[in-house]
């Protein structure tokens, strides 16, 4: 079955971005649009497509959402369906940005990619901080981003300070953000679009840098 993609940015941009979606929302939730409407201000071209189980849940299904880990084929076929050409990143939102990072270093051993990009990256189950899910982040090779709010249920800043990860990974901590990497205001004095404006710059920044 063909891939359906989502397009933001100029379709000339030297940089591209893959995204898929986490695990119980679309590619076209309110974060997944804003986060795309954002990146591609900052000149990214920013592709996002969805998995077969959430695909289906447009004509009714319901499946939930399967492990990680059988989702690694479904993502090597969009890379190739999409073709891109230029400098491709992948990566996407919570569990579509584990998923990317489980096949990076075979992607980027391929000459495939240049880097992954993770969108609130899902350390350990919400309230079970020991579940880890970061063995393979450890000896990770791809050049990586993940942004991740400071309170985020699935991995706090507190919490990553203290887990082994590749010298190949940066972090980028959003204050107060969740895990969609929303902060209140109140008592940050940062405003979501703030936080998208951070992160845009950010990324397009570590992207420009890539393969340089």
């Amino acid at each position: 079955m063909a891939v359906h993609f989502l397009f933001d940015g100029p379709e000339n941009a030297a940089v591209t971005i893959l995204l898929a979606h986490g695990a119980g929302a679309p590619m076209d939730s309110a974060s997944m649009t804003a986060t795309a409407a954002a990146l591609s201000a900052a000149g990214l071209r920013v592709v996002r497509f969805e998995f077969g189980y959430m695909a289906a849940r447009r004509t009714g299904s319901r499946k939930p959402p399967p492990r990680a880990e059988t989702l690694n084929p479904e993502f090597r076929a969009a890379i190739d369906e999409l073709g891109a050409k230029g400098k491709l990143i992948i990566g996407g939102k919570s569990m579509g940005g584990r998923v990317a990072s489980m096949i990076a270093d075979e992607m980027l051993d391929a000459g495939k990619i240049a880097g992954l990009l993770c969108l609130g990256y899902p350390f350990h189950p919400p309230a079970k901080p020991t579940q880890l899910r970061t063995k393979h982040l450890a000896g990770l090779r791809t050049p990586t981003l993940i942004v991740q709010g400071t309170r985020d249920e699935f991995g706090t800043c507190d919490e990553v300070a203290g887990y082994e990860l590749s010298d190949r990974i940066e972090i980028l901590w959003l204050e107060d953000g969740d895990h969609d990497l929303k902060p209140r205001k109140s008592i940050s004095g940062f405003s979501a679009a703030d936080h998208l404006k951070t992160t845009a710059e950010t990324v397009a920044a570590w992207a420009a840098r890539l393969g340089a």
